[in-house]
């Protein structure tokens, strides 16, 4: 004998809602736990050098020095010069350099100027030809 005979079948059903609940409670807890670490607490140990005057006194010929002040304004061997783009600067090192093969392209920045003036120098630099770029550095403290 069969009584359930005219009655269906309830087909079993997953409520979702419940789910839904527990996965937003951990992903609250993962983003209130997680730390962030900053950009700015990154170590870095820069390397150090040792030069002393003899070392670049036979190439004072072959040098140009480039200027950046914290402003901005570039001087070329103490010359102010002013440029639109760096094909401009380019053609500015290309003149000072005049017959020189491959001079040794000498990066004096205020330590206020920005990072891309110093690559706007160097892009210059490459895309003339020169391949010998140097930067001067202060040393403070040291008793010579």
């Amino acid at each position: 004998m069969n009584f359930q005979r005219g009655q269906k079948k309830e087909e079993p059903e997953i409520n979702l809602v419940p789910m839904i609940d527990v996965l937003l409670v951990i992903l609250i807890f993962l983003v209130i736990t997680t730390t962030y670490s900053k950009f700015s607490e990154l170590e870095i140990t820069l390397p150090q050098a040792t030069a002393t005057e003899e070392d670049h006194a036979s190439d004072a010929s072959k040098m140009i020095d480039i200027s950046v002040s914290a402003a901005g304004d570039y001087t070329i061997n103490h010359s102010p010069i002013k440029f639109t783009s760096i094909e401009g600067l380019r053609d500015a090192l290309r003149s000072a350099a005049r017959d020189q093969d491959n001079p040794v392209i000498v990066i004096s920045a205020d330590a206020k100027a920005t990072h891309q003036s110093v690559i706007t120098i160097m892009e210059a630099a490459r895309t003339a030809g020169y391949n010998q770029v140097t930067f001067t550095t202060e040393v403070t403290g040291a008793s010579q």
